[in-house]
């Protein structure tokens, strides 16, 4: 008996219904992350303006997209989903705008660091910052970063509100441009799990903080000062408090 070609085996609609839900959702979480490039032409217009509490919170709304888009990556999977698009090369090239090439620009720019100091400044942010985000060592077994992960969006603006004088203000630029390249470990509140119950609490707190002392345009009475300097020391000893105290196993 001769029989016919086997039908071809179909995958149930629901199935393919929910891979396609799965793909577009994907696609979403690309198209958020590349309105970050949007957010830092609207902080750099401000910045050329010289519109500086402008100019952060467009930084902050820039930073608050950039904690989202990474947990919404690994929910949805996009590699795999939508990888087409390259959302690693796509986060890098907008972090680069938003965390560093603009707020560089606006220490450069807003008289902070008069003379060659802006110019010391501004040369090692940019080059240093380039040449950390092009390491392939940039980030720890335990998801941290080894060395500052160049967050100069969040020195910057803590520098905007508390105006240290200019020798403090070029010791920390020049010691965190070096701190990138050292064996530190810096903590990221979202993946770090070691004391994220405390980390995830305290990046959501200096976000406040940071988009209030922008809001009421860097007022030295603001209560949102001493709040961006409890919070910055914590993101920023963290880590190396954790390689100093080993987690029990």
């Amino acid at each position: 008996m001769i029989s016919g070609p086997r039908p071809v085996a179909r995958r149930p609609k629901f199935l393919h219904d929910r891979q396609m839900t799965l793909r577009f959702k994907a696609l979403f979480v690309h198209l958020l992350t590349a309105t970050g490039a949007v957010l830092s032409m609207l902080a750099m217009l401000a910045a050329v303006e010289e519109q500086w509490s402008l100019m952060f919170l467009w930084l902050v709304v820039a930073l608050v997209v950039d904690g989202v888009d990474g947990p919404l990556a690994r929910r949805y999977q996009v590699k795999v989903n939508w990888p087409t698009y390259d959302g690693v090369l796509l986060d890098l090239i907008i972090d680069y705008l938003t965390y560093v090439f603009i707020p560089a620009y606006a220490l450069f720019k807003s008289g902070l660091l008069p003379g060659w100091t802006g110019w010391i400044a501004i040369i090692v942010i940019v080059y240093g910052s380039v040449i950390y985000f092009a390491d392939t060592r940039m980030k720890t077994k335990d998801n941290s970063f080894s060395g500052f992960p160049a967050c100069w969006n969040m020195v910057v603006l803590v520098l905007f509100a508390l105006k240290p004088n200019f020798e403090l203000t070029l010791a920390i630029v020049v010691a965190l441009a070096v701190a990138m390249f050292l064996n530190v470990k810096f903590i990221h509140p979202v993946r770090t799990d070691r004391w994220r119950a405390i980390s995830l609490p305290m990046a959501l707190a200096w976000t406040g903080f940071a988009g209030w002392a922008a809001w009421v345009d860097f007022d030295p009475q603001s209560w949102a000062h001493w709040g961006l300097v409890v919070t910055s020391l914590y993101l920023l000893l963290a880590g190396a408090v954790q390689q100093l105290v080993p987690a029990r196993r």
